[in-house]
């Protein structure tokens, strides 16, 4: 396992700048994610990591190597492209066994290799078939073991599950991580699907315009973000324009056009002063619904258009002083059925609202 150092790292193409002095470091076996929306750079650096793109600035490292301009073939990564790249006219242990053979690896052992790759990912048994032959789940572990054959010292994956459909997609996010762990490599995903980075990601960075904005694992993004771009991208939100009447220790108390809300710090870096213009961020399903008043916290409003989606059950909640509307997502439905016709409160405990100055 080797860990990745990014220093000052500035990709231009042209006059546009892709990356912008950017540091990140990947611990040894982990399962890193970039995330953000088109033209953000992650895939801008994942190609950098590769040595496709060389940047004019920076320094990225593998362990203790410096690999800043070292050719993409030297570097010994793994990378998963997102349209798989297979030889059409070649058999599957052909397309995996390729990497092997420009390596001038001896036929015996390419023969073995391929064979524990195809193991590894479950498709030992579709060695001689072509992969037109295959579905694009299989397609997409075959991808997978070509670049686990040449044993990388790391693996990088552009968007790998995005041809698939839903349920395969749930299907690769698990077989994907593990793989990962199970061969102990350090692995860069990049990726637009928040779903799948939360549900396997170990960490991740949200990037926008070549900068990295928040790195953390997927709980510390999703319940604590720094920005309200990153409060945006990740899931949804609803968001107040506010402004600081008093702080407390962690806490700090926010006048909002729908009320006061007692809530915590989203950057406990960048911390407003009373009187400071801020954003209040909470996610619809942080809200609960109550018939009786709730003295903290609370908005007095009704329920408008309603989606019923089993489990959950998705709320326009028109406020009563000024109309504005939340979006509450409530767990195990209670009001769906369409009984809560007068008026009700919406409630949020405090470490749900998120202040944020940026």
């Amino acid at each position: 396992m080797i860990s990745i150092q990014v220093h000052q790292l500035t990709k231009r193409f042209g006059n546009v700048v892709a990356l912008h002095e950017l540091d990140l470091t990947i611990r040894p076996g982990e399962l890193f994610f970039l995330l953000g929306p088109s033209g953000c750079g992650k895939t801008t650096l994942l190609r950098s990591l590769a040595g496709f793109y060389i940047p004019e600035q920076g320094k990225i490292s593998f362990g203790d190597e410096d690999v800043t301009r070292l050719e993409p073939h030297k570097r010994n990564t793994g990378m998963m492209f997102q349209s798989y790249a297979l030889w059409p006219h070649m058999s599957v242990a052909e397309n995996v066994a390729f990497g092997l053979h420009e390596r001038k690896v001896p036929a015996t052992e390419i023969k073995q290799r391929v064979g524990e790759a195809l193991d590894s990912v479950r498709m030992g048994q579709y060695a001689d078939r072509k992969p037109n032959m295959l579905s694009g789940g299989q397609q997409q572990r075959i991808a997978l073991a070509r670049a686990l054959v040449i044993r990388p010292r790391c693996l990088l994956l552009d968007e790998p599950l995005s041809n698939l459909d839903a349920k395969l997609r749930l299907e690769m996010r698990t077989e994907i991580r593990r793989v990962c762990k199970e061969f102990k490599l350090t692995t860069v995903y990049v990726t637009h699907d928040q779903k799948e980075a939360l549900s396997i990601a170990d960490r991740m960075a949200i990037l926008d315009h070549g900068h990295i904005l928040q790195v953390g694992t997927p709980r510390e993004v999703y319940k604590r973000p720094i920005r309200k771009i990153v409060a945006n991208f990740i899931g949804e939100a609803d968001f107040l324009p506010g402004k600081v009447r008093g702080i407390v220790g962690e806490f700090v108390t926010v006048e909002t056009p729908i009320g006061r809300f007692d809530g915590i710090f989203g950057d406990p870096r960048n911390l407003p002063a009373v009187g400071d213009d801020v954003t209040v961020s909470i996610r619809p399903e942080c809200w609960e619904l109550h018939r009786d008043f709730e003295q903290r916290n609370a908005v007095r409003g009704r329920i408008g258009d309603s989606i019923y989606l089993g489990e959950v059950a998705q709320y326009d909640f028109v406020t009563s002083n000024n109309a504005t509307k939340l979006k509450i997502f409530e767990r195990n439905p209670r009001f769906a059925d369409g009984s809560a016709r007068g008026e009700l409160y919406a409630t949020v405990a405090p470490e749900d609202v998120i202040v944020l100055t940026s």
